[in-house]
């Protein structure tokens, strides 16, 4: 690494470098076996207390007292990596759920109804994560009795693309008659590498709850109703981004959910007439940022499996595909 500048090295960064990629060299002691200097690249997530957090690509976090520095200097981005972190498909659904909860839900064996007024598919449906207690169609029973209370249609979710039962519940319901709608790909990436796009992501405003304007551009909040607001709120820690237009409305928004190692992407829009112009790739460094800084290291998101734009995006990220699932409808008369 060079960090000479003028003939001698330098400490160039300072605490509003924090989100940006930087190379730093820091003094190591050089004992006997040791090397006297090591170097580290990465997103500096955060800088306080004399201590700076810089996260590397794979997501390991260091900690480096800033007294040790004797050469650092902001570097350029590097294209993101393409391997993802490892995760299970039971813990990526469990971190799912946690992170767009329902706003009533009820345990059927190791199944949860969950149900929300009707606002999205995914909080408005069965999650099945192993056996419900009791035989399938009494299971079913239980399901459609329980949703036909609430003004519900019975939907039962089904992964699919992974060693699991998915595949088998996917065709014992459609044995049944339930039909299969809202195909979507599970897609994971390393963190850092959302963040470390060389962005300028001042521009993006980031709250902990969705006003008037980022609820206008997201698609399905429109005026939110009480348990909408309660789904898209819901989380260990949430973040909504909005990058403002000239109007004062919203060119893009975006959602994080941080729970843990995770950091969920969710709700990116960018305006019509905003296109192309870099703001999806924005957003979501901005809440790359935020995550870091709040110890997450992996990403995930969901996305509908026809949406190819958005699947496109997503891959030139560095997201990478984990599993698969669907819904699966009782049709009228078909749901036992």
């Amino acid at each position: 690494m060079e960090f000479l500048a003028g003939g001698r090295a330098e400490v160039r960064i300072t605490p509003s470098d924090v989100g940006k990629r930087v190379s730093v060299r820091r003094r190591t002691g050089g004992g006997a076996g040791e090397p006297a200097f090591t170097d580290v690249v990465g997103v500096l997530t955060s800088w306080a207390g004399g201590v700076l957090s810089i996260t590397r690509r794979s997501g390991e976090a260091v900690r480096i007292e800033d007294a040790s520095l004797v050469a650092a200097k902001v570097v350029p981005a590097q294209p993101a990596r393409r391997k993802g972190p490892a995760a299970g498909t039971r813990e990526l659904q469990e971190i799912a759920a946690r992170g767009w909860p329902a706003v009533e839900t009820e345990r059927l064996g190791e199944w949860t109804l969950r149900a929300s007024g009707g606002f999205t598919r995914r909080a408005n449906s069965v999650l099945p994560l192993g056996d419900p207690g009791r035989p399938l169609d009494a299971a079913l029973e239980r399901v459609t009795a329980w949703y036909s209370a609430r003004g519900l249609p019975p939907v039962i979710v089904v992964t699919t693309g992974r060693a699991d039962t998915g595949e088998r519940l996917a065709s014992e319901l459609a044995e049944r008659g339930w039909a299969d709608e809202g195909h979507t790909l599970v897609k994971i990436s390393a963190l850092a590498p959302l963040a470390d796009t060389g962005a300028d992501t001042s521009r993006v405003v980031l709250a902990r709850e969705p006003d008037a304007r980022w609820c206008g551009l997201y698609h399905r909040a429109g005026a939110p109703t009480p348990q909408a607001l309660k789904v898209l709120t819901g989380g260990s820690s949430v973040w909504f981004a909005t990058v403002p237009d000239e109007t004062g409305g919203a060119a893009a928004v975006g959602r994080l959910v941080v729970d843990g190692r995770w950091a969920g992407f969710a709700a990116i829009e960018v305006a019509p007439g905003q296109r192309r112009r870099g703001l999806a790739t924005l957003v979501t460094a901005a809440l790359a940022e935020r995550a870091l800084r709040e110890g997450a290291s992996a990403a995930h998101l969901q996305v509908e499996a026809d949406n190819d734009g958005a699947r496109a995006l997503y891959d030139r990220l560095g997201f990478t595909d984990h599993h698969g699932y669907h819904y699966r409808r009782a049709l009228p008369g078909d749901a036992r």
